[in-house]
């Protein structure tokens, strides 16, 4: 299960972020896009990172996790498809191999919602 390696990473990143700011931030939501054919499982990595950030600056926080689909562009047809991981792979117009992956290998914290002392309402910060 490497959802619970990934959860330990995103917490030291998090972690990191949190010590860099000029004021201590309170993070209530990160959200997370995660491609399909990283083979990351959204519900193992949402349940690694409930366990794992309990009794934690992270305890209580939301993690929000978006999915962006598997697209691969063929060059030989100029069209973009989406293959059915783990079963068809080339392009279904002309049987190409897959060469070109336009998304779905994601796998990046998109932005973090905090508070700080001095605010009450949320903060965002993008692409950490």
């Amino acid at each position: 299960m490497h959802e619970t390696d990934m959860t330990k990473a995103l917490m030291l990143t998090l972690k990191d972020w949190c010590q860099s700011q000029p004021e201590q931030a309170k993070i209530s939501t990160i959200h997370l896009i995660v491609g399909k054919f990283t083979c990351v499982e959204p519900v193992s990595l949402q349940f690694a990172f409930e366990v794992q950030s309990r009794n934690t600056f992270l305890d209580g926080a939301k993690l929000i996790i978006q999915e962006t689909p598997l697209i691969a562009f063929c060059h030989r047809c100029q069209q973009e498809y989406q293959p059915e991981i783990g079963i068809q792979y080339a392009c279904p117009q002309c049987q190409s191999p897959m060469e070109d992956i336009r998304s779905g290998r994601e796998l990046k914290i998109d932005r973090i919602e905090y508070s700080t002392n001095t605010t009450k309402e949320n903060n965002y910060a993008p692409n950490i």
